[in-house]
């Protein structure tokens, strides 16, 4: 037990549990924009998809849990290295060379972090908290997307996801061991990929339903 706690407490165990809980992120985004893309079809078969769904009873509460469990920890966890990186250098470079490798997506990734997280509070409320019926919550969505203010927020919010996703894609596998110079590359045009899959996959939707639907 004892290295298991010094494993944690390390650097190197933090940044494993900031892989762990950013590959469930993934998988939650992925599961996520499936359940989403029902709404192009209109509101029946998304009102079929969230019946489904709030089916599973228990075992959505169970992944809810799980969730906010990953959330709390990639947070506090993301923030203490972020500050530890900050005290490790608390006089900034005078001239800011760019590394090699180095993208938008890995500067601005624990900033993108905290946008995402306002934002992830703005959508709860918007959605998850708000009152309705599983009939109801299309016409909700249709009501909330209404306001170009809030689609306008719900895309730049998207965008931000996209780049946070293309550092943290290819990062958490090379924190998982994959950082090999065989696979890198491949892994690293995956994480473009994929954050651009999310991007233009949840950026798209509230277009769709307030201009086109």
């Amino acid at each position: 037990m004892n290295w298991l706690i010094s494993t944690l407490g390390s650097s190197i165990g933090k940044k494993l549990m900031m892989a762990v809980t950013g590959l469930g992120f993934i998988g939650f985004l992925t599961v996520h924009l499936v359940g989403n893309l029902t709404l192009y079809s209109g509101q029946d078969l998304f009102t079929s998809y969230v019946k489904q769904l709030h089916a599973l009873g228990p075992l959505i509460t169970l992944a809810e849990l799980g969730l906010l469990s990953f959330a709390i920890i990639h947070i506090v966890i993301g923030t203490l290295l972020f500050y530890k990186n900050l005290m490790a250098r608390p006089i900034r470079y005078r001239v800011k060379k760019n590394a090699g490798g180095r993208t938008i997506g890995s500067a601005t990734q624990p900033y993108t972090g905290f946008i995402i997280l306002a934002f992830l509070i703005l959508h709860l409320l918007n959605f998850h908290f708000a009152e309705h019926t599983n009939k109801s919550l299309y016409k909700l969505i249709s009501s909330v997307f209404a306001n170009p203010l809030y689609v306008g927020v719900y895309v730049i919010a998207m965008i931000v996801v996209a780049i946070h996703v293309s550092h943290g894609f290819w990062s958490l596998f090379q924190t998982l061991g994959a950082n090999h110079p065989k696979y890198m590359p491949l892994i690293q045009k995956l994480g473009i990929a994929v954050s651009l899959v999310f991007g233009i996959g949840f950026g798209f939707v509230p277009i769709f339903i307030s201009f086109i639907a």
